[in-house]
């Protein structure tokens, strides 16, 4: 992939991580249940990474043509609540969200997985596989959730 179209997927893939932060935010400010609201918010500080990585290897290519290294990120999970957690008021609308956000990380473990597979620079490799694993994560952890909403009512993990 020479360098022109690389910025260019860079580019869409930051604007990509740049909605996805914004709209989990307001997620974020939609959700009653704390656990929920938690998973919201620490998602959008993700996405919010990833486009500064992004951003800082945007940077590097135009500067001297050399990837960046990604040591990645560990998402938390929230705090396991002893009192019975806010069950959300309206529930179709919180499982709307959770699918419009299993979407989007769906879409973005995609693009990355593309990107690593036309990247020769094993630092750059590394760097779109990791991000490819990471927004799988995301993934798994919003199936769980949807899940988890949807059958028992509230907001748990297995993982």
């Amino acid at each position: 992939m020479n360098t022109a179209s690389l910025l260019d997927a860079i580019r869409v893939v930051k604007e990509n991580e740049r909605f996805a932060s914004a709209s989990y935010w307001d997620a974020a400010r939609k959700i009653q249940n704390p656990a929920g609201r938690f998973v919201f918010e620490e998602l959008s500080k993700f996405e919010e990474y990833h486009y500064e990585r992004l951003t800082a290897l945007e940077i590097a290519l135009e500067a001297d043509g050399q990837f960046i290294d990604y040591q990645g990120k560990e998402f938390p999970l929230p705090p396991v609540l002893e009192v019975p957690a806010v069950k959300e008021a309206d529930q179709k609308d919180v499982l709307t969200i959770i699918s419009q956000a299993i979407e989007l990380e769906e879409n973005a473990k995609k693009a990355y997985t593309e990107l690593a597979e036309q990247i020769d620079d094993p630092r750059g490799k590394q760097m779109f596989e990791r991000l490819a694993r990471e927004e799988y994560r995301h993934y798994q952890l919003l199936i769980e959730a949807y899940w988890s909403v949807s059958y028992l009512g509230d907001w748990r993990w297995m993982m």
